[in-house]
């Protein structure tokens, strides 16, 4: 078993089509076919049920998918090492990035890193906090930044901004300041989806103080949810940070602290080369102590 088999099946794994798979890694669709081929030879099973639109995984390849991952991860991190030691960076570095970003000079520090590094090509993915910290575990992403209540097995996390959570509602809306949990359980919410850090904090939040809501609108989206807000469709609690319209207005929470935290998700076996280099640049671009990735 090769390490290009792997990253082969991995991009069939993930694109669910050979000719995209064979696009994205630059070569033939005849030598992906018998690339994935000689695996399967090599391992005694079917990887794929292929039909003429799409290929599915079957147990087999879901097992070997997480391992793959994993060992194609280990690989790229020696070379990391290989390359740091040489004053060097090379290779690819993945980073998982949430909706809320605000707060967080990650663009800038981007920047930075592509002008110091430009032989690291960057990957950005979008996804939910829950979502981004298991492609972390499975060594689908090197890094990611998200916004979780507890570090999920086989993550770690290292906590970087502090935001209050505060209730917003249109302009000519009116509640006691500040405003306890208990007297919001018969309005109508907007919030974002589950999975996603804001709306695992507000639950556990209403959760840990025997308290329910309702939550008719769940968008995906920060300004489609402000959007609503301000239209008087429901309140919502988000962080303090957000630029808000016009006409919607935020009031503060009463009683324990909520607060909405940004931190950097990393693998249990630690950070590569790359990762801690992009670390070190946003942490440099932060106001105040900020914890470093040891």
């Amino acid at each position: 078993m090769e390490l290009r088999q792997l990253r082969h099946f991995v991009a069939v794994a993930e694109e669910h089509h050979f000719t995209r798979a064979a696009r994205r890694l630059h070569i033939v669709q005849s030598g992906l076919s018998a690339s994935i081929r000689g695996l399967e030879r090599e391992l005694g099973t079917a990887l794929f049920t292929r039909s003429t639109r799409r290929v599915e995984l079957t147990d087999a390849g879901r097992v070997l998918l997480t391992e793959a991952r994993r060992v194609l991860a280990a690989a790229e991190s020696a070379r990391d090492a290989v390359a740091a030691v040489r004053g060097l960076l090379r290779g690819r570095l993945r980073v998982g990035i949430m909706q809320n970003m605000r707060g967080l000079p990650l663009a800038p520090a981007l920047a930075d890193f592509h002008t110091a590094h430009p032989g690291v090509q960057i990957e950005l993915r979008q996804a939910a906090s829950a979502e981004l910290a298991g492609w972390v575990r499975e060594a689908g992403l090197d890094l990611a930044f998200v916004a979780l209540p507890q570090p999920p097995d086989g993550v770690s996390l290292t906590p970087l901004l502090d935001v209050p959570m505060v209730l917003v509602c249109p302009a000519g809306r009116r509640f006691p300041e500040p405003v306890a949990l208990a007297t919001l359980t018969d309005e109508e919410f907007v919030d974002m989806p589950a999975g996603w850090g804001g709306r695992m904090l507000v639950d556990a939040a209403f959760s840990a103080a025997g308290l329910t809501r309702r939550v008719p609108f769940e968008v995906g989206d920060v300004g489609a949810l402000l959007d609503l807000v301000a239209q008087r469709l429901g309140i919502a609690i988000v962080p303090a940070h957000l630029p808000r319209p016009a006409d919607v207005r935020q009031v503060a929470l009463a009683g324990p602290p909520l607060t909405f935290t940004i931190s950097a998700a990393l693998p249990g076996r630690g950070a590569g080369a790359a990762a801690r280099v992009l670390l070190d640049l946003l942490v440099d671009r932060m106001p105040g102590e900020v914890a470093r990735i040891p």
